[in-house]
């Protein structure tokens, strides 16, 4: 939980939350795994962590609440938006380009409810 409320500034326990009205267990796993095991390591620092994270969610096209909520870390860690639409951006190499304008368009949407731009 540590972990979670360092990168997602409560957002993230807003999610889980709702994942344990329906599956418990899957929100054991999320926290548990994902944030207990995986994100918090020190090997790489958080601000690194989100930007993988971003480009791998990119990349993937099809996880587009999954990447809002790590464009909205990342900016919890200190990602400005400029490094976050740079790393969408080299997603269209190996990703292709609807990847990327998909994962552009969900940034803008991220920085507008942030009210960013």
């Amino acid at each position: 939980m540590v972990a979670l409320e360092e990168i997602s500034a409560g957002a993230g326990r807003q999610v889980t939350q709702q994942l344990m009205e329906i599956s418990p267990d899957l929100a054991r796993f999320v926290i548990e795994f994902s944030y207990g095991d995986i994100l918090s390591r020190p090997i790489i620092d958080n601000r690194t962590k989100e930007l993988a994270i971003i480009s791998l969610l990119t990349a993937l096209g099809t996880a587009k609440p999954q990447l809002k909520v790590h464009i909205s870390a990342a900016l919890n860690v200190g990602v400005t938006e400029v490094e976050i639409i740079e790393a969408i951006q080299q997603m269209a190499i190996y990703a292709g380009f609807p990847a990327a304008l998909n994962g552009v368009f969900s940034a803008r949407e991220t920085f507008d409810d942030r009210n960013l731009i």
